[in-house]
């Protein structure tokens, strides 16, 4: 062995004995990710987005929402099949041989006639990626045992920052003869820099596997000097540390606040900071609502293997709910499943039993396929509001099949609607339906451009069997080819010419107003040009682009030909403006000449803003039929169209739509705005529809919705969120919420109103408190900072 008088920082030193006898060993295992994939740690470093990429327009959701559709649905929540690594670093096993590589660093090595090695000042020794830092050391050859004088400082550093770090402090060790068992005194354990434990006395054994601590006193909070009471603190008779299982064995603890005892235990078993899921209780929630009075929620978490757990919840409150939720995940090779559920005895429905469950799952199947299954049941929307579970007001339960490439798509589902609307007849909306369309596109080779085919199936079936709308069944197969060509033209004019031809296949049953059978074409011929202009001075970029579309389909004298059953919702913006058909749907579709004239204008500033205009408006020769219930597109002139949008290099973005007819009479407004900043998040948006008969709209709406975040003081995040109704003069939703982090604890608190009432909805008020210790499990980043303690030095 050999040693340098003089240290030399960055070069490589240890002796292998000494450092396997303190050195803590990496455990591989499983971790389940948020969503739900299982995938193997390899101990890569998480960055954690603290921002948005960028800005965003209300009205938003957080990512464990549910997705919201047009039909009222909610998508149920299924973890999100993880992509593979594309290669997995293996590393060795840990195991300690004699032939490990090994080099000290000290200002002093002797080596006496007694076979005993002693170094001292400075000494470093380095090994496998440790590093141990002492003021004398004295290893005796014969025995195999040492003596390690302190301060003794082990840490290492190709895991700092990362769940699996460990640094130990001690005063003063003394080992077996394997080095790998001893005695620490005056010892300090810090588990991911998260979980500090100060001991009298630290045993290590079993190879070092297990360390106990005695007399020790833990906590995740930071310690100052010159005020030494955390926050909280758990003090035991002893703490027992396996790294084999990340498991931490309390001996009677003892948890206090601000010093103060709290309460006491005769034993605890909790994960250590690197654990992301280990069987045991999660965290309490406290509830207050106006409608279940006082409750708390007590979860535990059973792991059944490493793809797959089930968490089941008690929720017990004031006398008036016994309810039992429970959630089972399970991850395969290739998908995933989630499924939630609950059953509720309580005294708002006294002597029934209510419950939900949803259910979704997702797979991918050979060639390319993602097969979903989905299942919602509920006893009615007022136990999904009671519980907080969801604001749907629609059911969906089905299958779906579905497969997308460049040149193609498929996609098939097949389901059941269940409607949970007061004002909706349960007859009125379909039960059973069932969709398909297949989709390719290509370039042909002779005309160029680009064409594309589709066929679609669409069958839907009530539950009545009446005859008219409320009985009625239909069918209905469809195919449709366009192809459309784009070129430059002089003067810097861009021409398309588009064609398309639709055809559709009906078979209506139970609804003698109509014909069994039906057929009927489409076809649609357009002309399009454009004139892009730009202009740059001084840096600043301003674009210019008239657009003037001409389109022509056969005009029909009776639009009711078949029923309209998906097109009612009609929408025109600066998006469908330049659309041949506007309809949502297929049932119905636009005919006759019309044209479609637009003008836009942007300005890009080289400061990182930009503005932009569009304006546009359609004319027609024929009133077309389809829309004679509609003023937005109905008559010979459809209403203006004016849409502008502001985004800033700040996070903000503003954007508006209004919809007007020539006495500048508003029809519909839409004002959105998102604000996005390190300690801000405002998204707002406002809604003004004229009522609508065809659209089912009998009033006016006037609606305000708007969900912020600000970051307060440091470690203090508030939320709010509101919805109100100006036609009703009354608001719909109030929430207000405040979380409070800091190194050791995070604090979750809110208070929610709602204030829609109907025959089986009532208003109700609750209240939730969250308290979260940290150091136990590994922790998820929040929104906004952490307040940190400050030490004076």
């Amino acid at each position: 062995m050999a040693g340098r008088h003089k240290r030399h920082r960055g070069r490589p030193s240890a002796r292998a004995a000494l450092l396997a006898a303190l050195l803590p060993g990496a455990a591989l295992g499983q971790s389940l990710t948020p969503e739900g994939q299982t995938l193997p740690v390899y101990g890569q470093t998480e960055e954690v987005q603290k921002t948005p990429a960028g800005p965003a327009l209300a009205p938003t959701e957080s990512p464990d929402q549910a997705r919201r559709f047009a039909d009222g649905t909610e998508a149920s929540h299924t973890p999100v099949v993880s992509v593979r690594p594309g290669s997995v670093r293996i590393t060795g096993s840990g195991e300690e041989t004699a032939a490990d590589p090994a080099t000290l660093l000290a200002d002093e090595v002797m080596l006496s006639a007694d076979s005993k090695l002693t170094a001292s000042g400075g000494v470093v020794i380095w090994y496998r990626g440790a590093r141990l830092v002492a003021s004398r050391v004295v290893y005796d050859n014969a025995t195999g045992a040492a003596v390690i004088e302190g301060p003794i400082h082990l840490t290492e550093p190709a895991r700092s920052g990362t769940p699996d770090e460990t640094i130990l402090i001690a005063d003063s060790a003394q080992l077996d003869p394997n080095l790998q068992d001893g005695i620490l005194r005056g010892a300090r354990l810090v588990l991911a820099r998260e979980m500090q434990m100060a001991a009298r006395e630290m045993r290590r054994s079993e190879n070092g596997n297990v360390t106990r601590l005695d007399n020790v006193v833990a906590s995740s909070c930071q310690i100052c000097a010159e005020d030494p009471i955390p926050l909280w603190e758990i003090r035991a008779r002893s703490i027992t540390h396996d790294r084999r299982t990340r498991k931490l064995h309390f001996e009677r603890p003892q948890l206090r606040a601000l010093g103060l005892p709290v309460a006491t235990l005769p034993w605890l078993t909790a994960p250590d900071p690197s654990v992301e899921r280990m069987t045991g209780f999660l965290r309490p929630q406290f509830r207050t609502t106006s409608g279940l009075g006082f409750g708390i929620k007590l979860p535990y978490f059973i792991t059944l293997g490493d793809h797959a757990d089930i968490t089941l919840t008690p929720y017990v409150a004031a006398s008036r709910t016994s309810t039992l939720e429970l959630r089972y995940r399970q991850a395969f090779s290739n998908g995933a499943m989630e499924w939630n559920g609950a059953i509720s005895r309580d005294d708002i429905e006294q002597g029934h039993t209510r419950g939900y469950l949803f259910g979704g799952a997702r797979f991918e199947l050979p060639r390319g396929y993602m097969l979903g299954l989905q299942i919602q049941m509920a006893s009615n929307r007022a136990y999904l509001l009671d519980y907080d579970i969801s604001e749907a007001d629609r059911l969906w339960s089905g299958l779906t099949l579905d497969r997308v490439r460049r040149d193609r798509m498929v996609m098939a589902r097949i389901g059941n609607y269940e409607s949970l609307r007061d004002d909706e007849p349960e007859a009125a909306t379909p039960t059973m339906v069932a969709d398909a369309l297949w989709k390719r596109r290509w370039t042909p080779e002779r005309i160029g451009g680009i064409a594309n085919l589709e066929w679609s199936l669409h069958a839907h079936r009530r539950s009545s069997s009446e005859d008219g709308e409320s009985g009625r069944d239909m069918a209905r197969g469809s195919v449709s080819l366009g192809w459309l060509r784009s070129a430059i033209l002089p003067g810097g004019l861009v021409g398309t010419v588009q064609t398309q031809a639709n055809v559709d296949f009906y078979r209506i049953n139970q609804d003698s107003a109509y014909e069994d059978w039906v057929m009927r074409a489409d076809p649609v011929l357009a002309a399009e040009l454009r004139w892009p202009l730009a202009r740059h001075s001084g840096g600043v970029t301003h674009m210019i682009e008239p657009v003037a579309q001409l389109i022509w389909s056969p005009d029909r004298d009776d639009d009711d030909d078949v029923p309209n059953e998906d097109s009612r919702l009609i929408e025109f913006d600066e998006g469908n403006l330049f659309s041949l058909n506007r309809f949502p749907g297929r049932d119905a579709r636009e005919s006759g000449w019309r044209a479609n004239l637009g003008l836009s204008w942007t300005r890009i500033d080289p400061a990182g803003w930009s503005v932009g205009m569009t304006a546009g408006r359609v004319f027609r020769s024929d009133a077309d039929p389809a829309f004679e219930n509609s003023g937005l597109l109905g008559g010979h002139r459809s209403d203006w169209l004016l849409a502008a949008h502001y985004s800033g290099a700040n996070g903000l973005a503003i954007s508006n739509r209004a919809l007007f007819d020539d006495s500048f009479s508003i029809s519909r407004n839409e004002l959105r705005l998102g604000w996005f900043r390190p300690g801000l998040q405002v998204s707002a948006g406002y809604l003004w529809f004229d009522s609508d008969e065809s659209e089912s709209r009998p009033d006016d709406v006037s609606e305000l919705t708007m969900a912020g975040g600000w970051q307060i003081a440091d470690g203090w995040w508030a939320t709010t969120e509101t919805r109100y109704d100006f036609t009703a003069d009354r608001a719909q939703k109030a929430q207000l919420g405040l979380e409070f982090r800091n190194e050791c604890m995070t604090v979750e608190m809110s208070v929610e109103r709602r204030f829609t009432s109907s025959e089986e909805l009532r208003p109700d008020t609750r209240f939730d408190l969250g308290i979260r210790l940290g150091g136990f499990g590994r922790q998820k980043p929040g929104p906004g900072t952490v307040a940190r303690r400050a030490c004076l030095r």
